[in-house]
Parts: structure tokens; C-alpha cells; sequence
């Protein structure tokens, strides 16, 4: 009995025993436990217009930045979407959007340092380019919870045109309290503000919506209609263009209304987007839904473009933001990787690719903040910035988004099959270039507001001109582009055909007399050649011979010390050697 249950026992697999195939070498370690803020352009412009004073908060937040647990958040953020419920479980319409923990740890940091409406209530001169910093150093982690955050900021200028209603809830949108969920706004502690305007007929062209406006007995007005793209829809009140009988208006639409009842905003869907995937964008559609008039009747695109204005200053800082991101990893890579018998970053070829890359990084940042200051200073009165703000600020948006996509393919392209997975966070940043170049107006929608304001308002080629000519000297080369390109702007700027080729080159002579005034000479020289004169190929790596890489390579800050440095000729390797 017993040699028979023998018998018909099972034979057991003989165990391989362990076996190492190989060790993990030649890996970069993580890109954490740095400071996000360690940029050398960041802060020269921060203390240049004039919010020096904010040093050490920035300093702060870009620790937090280079965390693990900001890292972590932002991964999370990203992979799991946010999830529309348009109904509870008893059928009650209740069309919310429920977001990843993640996402309001992103949020709630974003509102508490300032990065929302806390400028608009700040009386130190430099409020809102200590808030431009701040985008560009928390932009680096995760861009799609900036998207209520911008909108929040750019609300309030807007809301301006109706008094009553900014006394009420302006300090809400000013506050540093990230406070969620749909309540009665007024007894929040902090609100995000959004805005609706585009249609499926229309797109940019908001004239053509047909969301109508009908007045009521109590003063406010009745919506009915659609919108095509409207983000953050868990946001607790939104500026709205619809058709009123005295023409395209503009209205505030709160979620809640102040009885406590929802008011109608029915999301028929969540747009599956290319990126921003951490960010909600939706069809909201309006039945019935009460809506408080914002300035006059018929003046609604006067009121909207001042919050327009706004985001469209924060899509030039969320796109050098993520191109700061993007050569931050790559030079990380570069350091700690070797290929073909040498460190990356001693290869040539690769050293002029990420000095290219880092110039246009320095460039995008350098020309962000000084429209921040012009916003900060027209704010506070001054005409000529007011004009410069109205110019440059499209131009800034235009060629700074439009230049991120390529920035963000070949930092990828650094870290070869690296960076192309997910988790090296390549991925995310590389869907999310395009984005802001879309948003705020597409590149032919700025390149032609840059010639209406050519034609119609003078006085912003005037402010422009002042700064370029500050620089006058400095660069033959930046000379000889700036006389060539003023005495073609009166035929050019008639001509729509050479839209884009005039506000390029108006970017390229701005950010050249910046950079040749507040860079170092490696900097302005490399870019002047390359840029502005034209000695370089159509990709990036093509800077001409002679450029001094290593002091371009040299602002970019080591992850291993905020005052180490990759374009230094001596590195220090993961194993301790130091290679001359």
C-alpha cells in the first residue's frame, strides 16, 4: 500500500540554482534629491525684475521639486486620469470628475505657494514674477494641474470689468487655501476659476458661438448651449462667452449656485487627449444655467482677452518650464553615461547637442520673465510696460511653445531607448510640449495678434524697440538682424502670408538682446550665431565650431550638488575617480 502512494506521488522539479546573468552598471542613478531652482538664468532674471526677495522661498520649492515624492506624484497623477461620474448611485445627475490623490497633493502645493491669484493681492513690487519663477521651477514635476492654476490666475484681471462680483470673490481667488469639492463659493476658503469659450462650430473663432444668454426677472441671466473644450471642470466657478441680446458676452458661472443647489453643467464627456492626461478637459453643456454678467453687454472678447493675456504668459512659462525639465534630464543622463569607451558628456557631438538644447532652455527662460515683468510693472501703472506686456507677450508665446516640441524630442532622443519608456518620464514630457502651443490661441492665431497689435497699437514696436537698442553694440551680428528686421516690419506687418516668419525673428532679436545683455559671454555669443545670424543647421546639435560648450554646458547645475557642475572639464564619476 504504502510502495503504491509512493508510486503515485508526483516528481518534484529539480531548483535551478541562482544564477546572476549579469550586474546593473552604467545606469544613471534617479533624478531626485536636487534643486529645481538651480538655474542660473531662473535666478539672475528673478533678482533683475525685481523680486529678489522671493529667493529663498524659490530656493525652497525647488527642493521640494527635486523630491522623490514629487516625482512620485506626478507619475501617479499621469497614470491613473481622472474619471467622470455623471450620475450617483440613485441616478441624480451629479456630473463630477473624480481625481488621483496625487493630483490635489500637486494642487494643494501649487495654490499654497502662490501660483494661482495670490500676485493680484501681493503689494511687493515683483509679485507676479515671483509667481512666474514659481511656475517654472514647480512646472519641472507636472504640468497638467497648471491648467486650473493658470486659468485661476488669469480670472481675476477679467473679473475686474464687474465689480460687484470681484469685491465678493476676489480675495477666494486671491487665497493660498486649496480648498475641493463643490460648494457655494462663497463659503470656500480658496476658489479655482476656469474659463469656456470655444464651440464645435467655431474653435478660436468664439464669434461664431451659439450658446445664448437670455436675461431673467432677478437680474442674472439664463445659458443654454455647448462648449467644446472647457478644463477642469471640477473647478468651482468658470468665465463663460455666450450670446446675449446685446451680443457676445461674457458671464460667471458658478458649479454651486449660493443656495446650496447644483447649478446645470452637464459633461457629456472627458476628452482623451494626447497628454495632460492628469487634467480633466470636457463638453460641459448649459440648460438653464444661471450666469452673472461680467462688464457690459456685447463687450465680451474685451473682458475674456484680459484673462487670455494671462494664460497665454503661462504657456510660455509652462513650456520653457518643461524645457528646463527636458535638458535637465538629459545632462543628468549625459553625466552618469558612458558609451563607446567615454563619458557622454565628454563626447563632442553629444556636448553640442545638450549646449544647443541648453541655450534655447536659457533663452525661453530669460524671455518668459521679462514679460513676467513687464505684467508685474503694468499692473502697477506703468504705460510702457503695459504696452511692451501687450506685445511681447504673444511673441513669447508663440515662439517659446513652439519651440518645445523639439526641445523635448531630443532630450528623448539623449537618453536613447532609456527615454522612451514611461518611466523615465520622457514620455509625459514629450506629450505635453505640443499642448501649449494649442492652447490660449494656435501659433497662426498669435502670429497674426502680433501684426493687429503691430498695425493698430505703435507704441508696443515702441517699448520693443527700447529694449532691443538697449543692447545696440553688444553684437554686430544682433545689430545688423534688428536694422534688417525694422525696415521690413511696415511692409511685413501687412502681409498675413509672412506672419510666422516676422514674429520669429521678432522673438529671435528679442531674446538675443536679453541674453546679449545678461548672459554670459558663451551664452549670447553661441546664440547670436546660431540664432540669430543664422550659422546653424534646422536641428539641434548644429552649433557652429568655435563655441565655448563648456561654459554654455556650465549653468546647467549637477543633481549631485547645486554647486557642481556637468561643463566643468573634470567630472566625478559614480565610482569616485575623477577623469581630467
Amino acid at each position: 500500500m504504502s510502495s503504491s502512494i509512493e508510486a503515485q506521488r508526483p516528481t518534484v522539479a529539480p531548483r535551478s540554482s541562482p544564477a546572476r546573468t549579469h550586474e546593473v552598471t552604467n545606469q544613471p542613478p534617479p533624478l531626485v534629491g536636487h534643486d529645481a531652482s538651480a538655474d542660473p538664468a531662473l535666478l539672475a532674471a528673478l533678482v533683475r525684475e525685481g523680486a529678489g526677495w522671493h529667493l529663498d522661498a524659490l530656493r525652497r520649492l525647488g527642493r521640494l521639486a527635486g523630491t522623490e515624492q514629487a516625482r512620485r506624484w506626478a507619475e501617479e497623477a499621469d497614470r491613473f486620469p481622472p474619471e467622470l461620474r455623471t450620475h450617483d448611485r440613485y441616478g441624480n445627475r451629479v456630473d463630477e470628475v473624480d481625481f488621483h490623490p496625487s493630483w490635489h497633493a500637486l494642487l494643494e502645493v501649487a495654490v499654497r505657494e502662490g501660483l494661482t491669484g495670490a500676485p493680484w493681492a501681493d503689494p511687493r513690487p515683483g509679485a507676479h514674477v515671483a509667481r512666474a519663477a514659481n511656475i517654472l521651477v514647480w512646472g519641472t514635476v507636472e504640468q497638467g494641474h497648471l491648467c486650473p492654476v493658470s486659468m485661476t490666475y488669469a480670472a481675476v484681471p477679467a473679473l475686474r470689468a464687474a465689480p460687484d462680483l470681484a469685491a465678493r470673490y476676489e480675495p477666494l481667488l486671491t487665497s493660498r487655501v486649496y480648498d475641493p469639492g463643490l460648494r457655494p463659493p462663497a463659503g470656500k476658503a480658496g476658489l479655482l476659476a476656469g474659463m469656456g469659450m470655444t464651440e464645435k462650430q467655431g474653435g478660436s473663432d468664439v464669434r461664431a458661438n451659439t450658446t445664448t444668454a437670455t436675461p431673467a426677472a432677478d437680474g442674472t441671466y439664463r445659458l443654454r448651449g455647448h462648449k467644446w473644450f472647457t478644463s477642469a471642470p471640477m473647478n468651482d466657478v468658470f468665465l463663460v462667452l455666450a450670446q446675449a441680446p446685446g451680443g457676445l458676452s461674457c458671464f460667471w458661472v458658478p458649479r454651486v449656485l449660493p443656495d446650496g443647489s447644483r447649478n446645470t453643467f452637464r459633461i457629456q464627456r472627458l476628452k482623451d487627449k494626447l497628454g495632460n492626461r492628469s487634467n480633466a478637459s470636457s463638453e460641459p453643456e448649459f440648460d438653464d444655467t444661471v450666469a452673472w454678467l461680467v462688464g457690459a453687454e456685447g463687450r465680451g472678447v474685451r473682458v475674456i482677452i484680459e484673462m487670455v493675456a494671462m494664460t497665454r504668459l503661462d504657456a510660455g512659462l509652462g513650456s520653457a518650464a518643461g524645457m528646463r525639465a527636458a535638458v535637465m534630464a538629459a545632462a543628468h543622463h549625459i553625466r552618469h553615461r558612458r558609451a563607446f569607451g567615454t563619458w557622454l558628456i565628454d563626447a563632442p557631438l553629444m556636448r553640442n547637442v545638450v549646449a544647443d538644447l541648453a541655450l534655447e532652455s536659457e533663452a525661453a527662460t530669460t524671455m518668459v520673465l521679462r514679460v513676467a515683468g513687464a505684467v508685474d510693472r503694468a499692473a502697477r501703472g506703468d504705460r510702457g510696460e503695459q504696452a511692451f506686456k501687450r506685445l511681447a507677450t504673444a511673441v513669447a508665446k508663440y515662439w517659446i511653445c513652439k519651440r518645445a516640441p523639439g526641445v523635448a524630442a531630443e532630450a528623448l532622443e539623449c537618453l536613447g531607448g532609456n527615454g522612451y519608456v514611461e518611466e523615465s518620464g520622457m514620455p509625459r514630457l514629450y506629450r505635453e510640449a505640443p499642448l501649449n502651443g494649442i492652447w490660449e490661441g494656435a501659433g497662426n492665431v498669435n502670429a497674426l495678434d502680433v501684426l493687429r497689435a503691430l498695425d493698430r497699437e505703435p507704441d508696443g514696436l515702441d517699448a520693443l524697440s527700447v529694449q532691443i537698442e538697449a543692447a545696440r553694440g553688444a553684437d554686430a551680428r544682433l545689430d545688423r538682424a534688428w536694422d534688417r528686421l525694422r525696415a521690413e516690419l511696415p511692409r511685413a506687418a501687412a502681409d498675413p502670408f509672412v506672419a510666422r516668419r516676422v514674429v520669429e525673428r521678432l522673438a529671435l532679436v528679442m531674446q538675443g538682446s536679453l541674453l546679449v545683455q545678461y548672459a554670459p559671454p558663451a551664452v549670447a555669443d553661441a546664440f547670436c550665431a546660431s540664432r540669430v545670424a543664422g550659422d546653424g543647421g534646422l536641428a539641434f546639435g548644429t552649433l557652429p565650431p568655435g563655441v565655448d560648450t563648456a561654459g554654455i554646458l556650465d549653468r546647467i547645475a549637477s543633481v549631485d550638488s547645486v554647486t557642481d557642475s556637468i561643463g566643468d572639464t573634470r567630472h566625478e564619476r559614480d565610482d569616485g575617480r575623477i577623469s581630467l
